[in-house]
């Protein structure tokens, strides 16, 4: 069986994403491998793919019993004999999975790193045909990683005793060059095929917010997001202390939420986690204790109560949304306070390390420097979106459209004289003091802390009193990260002078930077504002980055949409896994989309493979079917001519028309029409861009299309809700670039409507 076969049979998918292919190739070929994939990307294909062609067994190593737990759950739905050995299983199951292995019944057994020290694991591997052992979050073996874990060190010596060297293969979503280094030069990787398949994930919509209520906003965006729209998703926070305040606040306010941090017990960390993958919860309220590996699909948002110490820890935990590919929200709750936690965090980690001093003190300073580039993430006047590429090394020429500072408004404003202000008193307060202070004496604050240490009688002294402190935070934020300030990293976090600073308080050098409307208007006095509008989330009716994947459905789909996720909720409950292991959302969306009524077109469903056909696929095709007969909507496909019998029309086309063959699966109106084309002969008299012009023109006459302006000024077509009941409607495609995002596809039952109409439509347009 070919890579394609297994693809199809056990996966139910049609084509590899960006990357895989590669990946793939290399280690069936026998190369080690270390892929750089993000959350989302498509990793676990890339090694249990190769698992089932290669003969032997594969090991995975991975962190997390939950991990562990998801993925086994979802080969075995899908028909990949696979097993676990964890701390779960008792020493008789563990005994019993050993044996079944030796008997060669399993192709993938995934294992925590520290059962690779176990004697029985050892004495089972050295006797077993070992064919890969692949190591998952890889950037755990290295020092210089987020999330170092010393047992991943065993890794090495444990391939070491195997009876032949099987091949290596680590993965991870996160890893700038100095953690890829370290990851093949501890784990030995002999000449690697290493493919960094880019950070990107363009289904997700990033923000940052720096309310003054932190808590109320965390409300209210909760309830928008689950209450009103009954999303999964998930609320970090740095410590357990504020876990357990959120949790107790959102359950107050009605959100159906659960928590999970390294206090509560085993027991409560196995139902907590449960009831949030099975959807009994929708809200997860966590520490970064939770979520490495967690496979639940359909969280369509993430939201930091709390800033994390380093940007891949962020991107990693805001990763965990969208990971079907629709689009979803990772939203940043800001204050300067997450940076005075963080510092400490860093400082007790440095002070209870068992590390010998000078890699401790390497550490310490390596985590420092991480912090500073969370914080400028946070305080930005560019694309967050770019920010985080240029992170991981990726360059980026454009900005994104899709996050809070491209969707907020900004304009570049010439700062000169605000960055003179606050330049001189950092100077004249003796770069002694933090930014507190410094806003105070110049928002002319009459705080003991400044008065009583004769701060008011500096000439700087209130010269800022017309702008609120917080806003002069944001300045001396700006200035922060264009270079102009420096920051200590000791728990004073005090600011001095850079040497940028001396041109522009001589008056030789003007500063500009990109202003939000909010920071533009801030002023002392100004009261509440809604932080929606400037520096973080559109409103939910935007188009960009809500997230609200129900609004490309039709009204009429949506309740096909709820029938189908009862049927796989019930067959989700007799299986005792989650609803995502039966069927992501996003197939589910395609089925709507496509309403397959037999088995050949359920198979075409992405996702839908050999096993999960014969064991699901009646179940949804008669959901399906009873929708389609109770609804009038066809689905059916045909293939043969469709036969007209009206003469006349422009160019010849509608002449033929009789000639059209309508295509057994949706097709973007380009290939409709050149289809159409095709089949009558017109190519050469009638250009394709003037026929979907008009097609175009009269569809948005009749009310199924409209124009709608996009975060970027720009227009674009899109779908009204009357374009469902023709079979118009949006699924997810993948761009030249391998890119995943929402397009226009016009079902057969789509083109028949305009096949029909095409008399109508020609005589309407200007274009033919």
């Amino acid at each position: 069986m070919d890579k394609y076969d297994v693809l199809k049979q056990y996966f139910g998918y049609d084509n590899f994403r960006p990357g895989q292919e590669n990946i793939i190739d290399g280690i069936i070929s026998g190369c080690d491998t270390l892929g750089v994939m993000p959350t989302g990307a498509g990793k676990s294909l890339c090694f249990q793919v190769p698992a089932l062609t290669l003969s032997g067994i594969a090991i995975v190593i991975s962190p997390l019993i939950s991990l562990m737990t998801d993925q086994v759950n979802a080969l075995v739905q899908s028909g990949v004999r696979a097993a676990y050995i964890n701390s779960s299983l008792t020493a008789a199951q563990t005994a019993a999975v050993l044996n079944n292995a030796a008997k060669g019944i399993y192709k993938l057994i995934y294992v925590a790193p520290e059962r690779l020290t176990a004697e029985s694991f050892v004495r089972f591997a050295q006797n077993a045909d070992i064919s890969m052992v692949v190591v998952d979050e890889a950037h755990c073996i290295s020092r210089w990683g987020q999330d170092f874990r010393p047992s991943y060190l065993a890794i090495p010596e444990f391939v070491g005793k195997l009876r032949k060297r099987p091949i290596l293969a680590a993965f991870t979503a996160t890893a700038t060059q100095d953690v890829r280094n370290d990851i093949q030069r501890v784990l030995g990787l002999n000449k690697p095929n290493v493919l960094v398949t880019g950070f990107d994930r363009k289904n997700l919509y990033f923000g940052v917010l720096t309310p003054d209520n932190k808590m109320k906003e965390l409300v209210r965006l909760v309830r928008e997001y689950t209450v009103e729209d009954g999303r999964s998703g998930i609320v970090y926070c740095s410590t357990r202390k504020n876990v357990e305040r959120v949790c107790a606040e959102l359950t107050e306010r009605g959100c159906s939420a659960t928590r999970y941090h390294a206090g509560l017990s085993e027991n409560e960390h196995r139902e907590n986690q449960d009831d949030f993958t099975y959807d009994r919860k929708k809200v997860m309220v966590a520490t970064n204790a939770f979520g490495m590996g967690i496979d639940k699909s359909n969280v369509s948002y993430v939201i930091h109560f709390n800033m994390p110490k380093d940007i891949e820890s962020y991107y990693q935990e805001a990763g965990r949304a969208g990971r079907d590919g629709s689009p979803s929200d990772c939203i940043m709750l800001y204050s300067g306070q997450d940076v005075i936690t963080n510092r400490f965090l860093i400082r007790r980690s440095r002070e209870e390390s068992e590390l010998d001093e000078r890699t401790a003190d390497e550490v310490y300073n390596k985590d420092m420097q991480r912090l500073k580039f969370m914080t400028y993430y946070c305080t930005t006047a560019k694309c967050l979106r770019k920010y985080i590429l240029e992170y991981f090394g990726e360059k980026s020429s454009s900005d994104c459209g899709n996050c809070s500072y491209c969707c907020s408004g900004t304009e570049e404003t010439d700062i000169t004289v605000e960055a003179q202000k606050i330049l001189s008193c950092i100077y004249r307060c003796g770069q002694r003091y933090g930014k507190t202070v410094v806003s105070g004496v110049l928002n002319g604050s009459k705080r003991e802390q400044i008065i009583s240490r004769g701060l008011d009688k500096l000439s700087t002294y209130g010269i800022m009193g017309d702008r609120t402190e917080k806003s002069i935070r944001w300045l001396i934020d700006r200035l922060t990260v264009m270079g102009y300030i420096n920051v200590t990293d000791d728990e004073y976090a005090t600011l001095s002078l850079a040497p940028a600073a001396i041109p522009v308080l001589k008056g030789n050098k003007h500063i500009t930077a990109h202003i939000s409307a909010g920071e533009r208007t801030e002023k002392k006095g100004s009261g509440d504002r809604d932080y929606s509008s400037f520096g973080g989330r559109k409103e939910k009716s935007a188009s960009v980055g809500t997230g609200k994947r129900e609004l490309y459905l039709s009204e009429e789909d949506k309740e096909l949409l709820s029938q189908l996720k009862i049927v796989r909720s019930k067959i989700a409950a007799a299986n005792n896994v989650p609803a995502y292991v039966i069927f992501n959302d996003a197939s589910l969306y395609e089925m709507c989309c496509e309403k397959p009524v037999t088995k050949e077109d359920f198979r075409r469903i992405s996702g839908v493979g050999d096993v999960k056909l014969e064991r699901f696929g009646e179940k949804f095709i008669s959901a399906i079917s009873r929708y389609v007969a109770e609804n009038g909507d066809s689905a059916d496909t045909i293939s043969e001519p469709i036969t007209y019998d009206t003469e006349g029309g422009a160019g010849g086309l509608v002449t033929r028309k009789s000639m059209i063959e309508i295509s057994e699966e949706g097709l973007p109106l380009t290939s409709f029409v050149e289809n159409m084309l095709v089949c009558t002969h017109t190519r050469s008299t009638l250009k394709s861009a003037d026929v979907r012009k008009a097609i175009v023109e009269w569809l948005t006459k009749e009310g199924y299309l409209t124009l709608k302006e996009r975060s970027d000024g720009k227009s674009e077509t899109a779908a009204t809700p009357k374009a469902g009941q023709v079979g118009i409607n949006y699924v997810m495609r993948k761009g030249r670039g391998g890119e995943s995002y929402m397009g226009i596809i016009y079902s057969p039952k789509a083109q028949r409507f305009i096949v029909a109409n095409l008399e109508k439509i020609m005589a309407a347009s200007n274009s033919i």
